[in-house]
């Protein structure tokens, strides 16, 4: 579990490709600073398992078929800037949302447009996530928590203020990339309930 609350901007140092996956190897400092093999970290909105330590500062991972196929980590190239975070913890304040690491979709930039004190960018939006996005709710963007300022035909924007501009990925996005998106987990368990999908009750057997 994570928080969408970026700890470091790393760099794509090697994709690595093989037949039915790669391995992405991505330099950084922060967020391996306590990390072992085995650990999950969030890449790009994206919950990986780290299969390797150094190289020489930084963590490699492996990337099955499904991640490459369900998430834009598979347009990454040596040099791309990367959104890291280490998985939550127990007694950590939840400063952003709750973000499984799961990416539901794919999103594209649409449009972005500076203002004086902000910067707004529109993301399209897959038919199939658009029932979980709602204004002023939280969305998950290449593994930072946002809030959704507004909703449109196939497509939502977000504010963006100058510090999230400068540590995270998304200063660097333009109009074009590719982006993971993980819309807010609670909505997709509210419309399982009221779908009746309603809870299983343990009886105890004599």
């Amino acid at each position: 579990m994570f928080t969408g609350i970026v700890e470091e901007l790393g760099t794509v140092t090697a994709v690595e490709r093989s037949a039915t996956g790669a391995m992405l190897v991505v330099a950084c400092s922060t967020v391996v600073a306590d990390a072992r093999v085995g650990d999950s970290i969030n890449v790009n909105g994206c919950c990986v398992t780290i299969t390797r330590l150094g190289s020489p500062s930084g963590f490699a991972c492996d990337l099955m078929g499904e991640t490459l196929a369900r998430t834009a980590l598979g347009a990454l190239t040596p040099g791309a800037p990367v959104n890291l975070e280490r998985a939550l913890r127990a007694d950590s304040r939840l400063g952003g949302h709750l973000v499984q690491g799961h990416v539901d979709g794919v999103g594209h930039i649409v449009a972005v447009q500076p203002h004086e004190q902000w910067t707004v960018m529109a993301v399209s939006l897959p038919a199939a996530l658009a029932p979980y996005v709602v204004e002023k709710g939280s969305v998950t963007v290449d593994g930072t928590s946002l809030t959704v300022t507004a909703v449109d035909e196939g497509a939502f924007s977000v504010g963006l203020i100058p510090h999230t501009l400068a540590v995270t990925a998304l200063g660097q996005r333009r109009v074009g990339d590719a982006v993971n998106l993980e819309v807010d987990i609670i909505a997709k368990y509210v419309e399982r309930l009221l779908r009746g999908g309603g809870a299983t009750v343990y009886r105890h057997k004599e």
